[in-house]
């Protein structure tokens, strides 16, 4: 009988010492992390909602806390950083085009945060990593689309800026548009803004009244002047094709998904470092696809973006990668 209690009493002892461990082992794994969002332009900006729908899907997920601060300009960014670094979060993320050499000096002065950033550059130990919107790929395919699709042969591009994160897209997706179409020419016009609709919208108008019948909505705005003037359009980043119904042929989309997840699993495990995460917005990362209105497309054309797509992904076919600033050749 005694043998009896003591051993009970040594099992409820070793009970509530495991329980103990096992609340505090469940402490530690639910203490989310704490990330902060840091933008340039509003979080409904194409580019930039991307970002913003991932961190707020692991914020639903529970696993990190999210902050952010929005139409942050340049000249207040280094110090937005600071505020955020100072206030204990674990990772910021952002873009920094423009603001490079404010925002790798912050980063050097907080090298316990992770910070992930936009960049055309090269990421910065021990700290700063980069990404940005490798969807050349997609873009490749959406301009197969639309080679096939031109009946004038004059495809008109509109654009933010000649810079590297852009200029990649619309290369690629001209090469895809001479595959399908090797008569294709095209009208080439950078606005120099990342958010002026009626500047992209006059724009394109130029551009069908030069006999574009096709547009390459880089830019917010492209796309109505698509509609007024009954032409097609190719989205970029986010499928509007539910905006303009019988207007969007295709879209190249951005997930930023894979990227987010890879560096939160990063901070979470005590392994972030500094690293180029663009490669998760390829393909085969999960980090960007193609959507199409196969009701927009003939079955032929469709069957051949998705071979073409399945040879993306089993990488049987690649790609090329040219940041070069293109130009009109009509």
């Amino acid at each position: 009988m005694k043998l009896t209690n003591f051993l009970s009493r040594r099992g409820v002892i070793a009970g509530a010492t495991m329980l103990g461990l096992m609340m505090t082992s469940s402490a530690a794994m639910a203490e989310t992390i704490k990330v902060a969002g840091i933008f340039t332009l509003p979080v409904e900006q194409q580019w930039i909602s991307r970002i913003h729908i991932a961190l707020n899907a692991a914020q639903e997920r529970g696993d990190i806390e999210y902050v952010y601060s929005e139409n942050v300009s340049n000249t207040d960014y280094e110090r937005v950083m600071r505020e955020y670094a100072e206030s204990g979060v674990s990772l910021i993320v952002g873009e920094v085009f423009g603001l490079e050499r404010a925002a790798r000096k912050v980063a050097g002065d907080y090298p316990d945060t992770g910070f992930l950033m936009g960049s055309s550059f090269k990421p910065q130990e021990p700290n700063f990593s980069v990404f940005d919107n490798f969807i050349h790929e997609p873009a490749y395919l959406s301009g197969m689309v639309a080679g096939s699709a031109s009946k004038s042969n004059v495809i008109g591009m509109v654009g933010g800026y000649a810079i590297p994160e852009v200029n990649r897209l619309m290369n690629a997706f001209m090469a895809g548009a001479e595959e399908t179409n090797p008569d294709v020419k095209f009208i080439v016009n950078f606005i120099d803004s990342w958010y002026d609709p009626p500047k992209a919208k006059e724009s394109a108008f130029a551009m069908m009244d030069a006999g574009a019948d096709v547009m390459y909505a880089e830019r917010f705005g492209v796309s109505d002047a698509a509609v007024e003037r009954g032409a097609k359009a190719i989205g970029n980043v986010i499928d509007t094709s539910g905006d303009y119904p019988g207007t969007i042929l295709a879209s190249a989309i951005w997930h930023m998904g894979t990227t987010v997840d890879t560096a939160i699993a990063g901070v979470a495990g005590g392994t972030y470092s500094a690293e180029d995460y663009g490669k998760y917005s390829f393909m085969a990362h999960g980090g960007s696809s193609l959507a199409m209105d196969e009701s927009l497309v003939s079955a032929d054309v469709a069957a051949a973006v998705k071979a073409k797509s399945a040879a993306i992904m089993d990488g049987s076919y690649t790609v090329t990668i040219n940041d070069d600033a293109p130009v009109s050749n009509n």
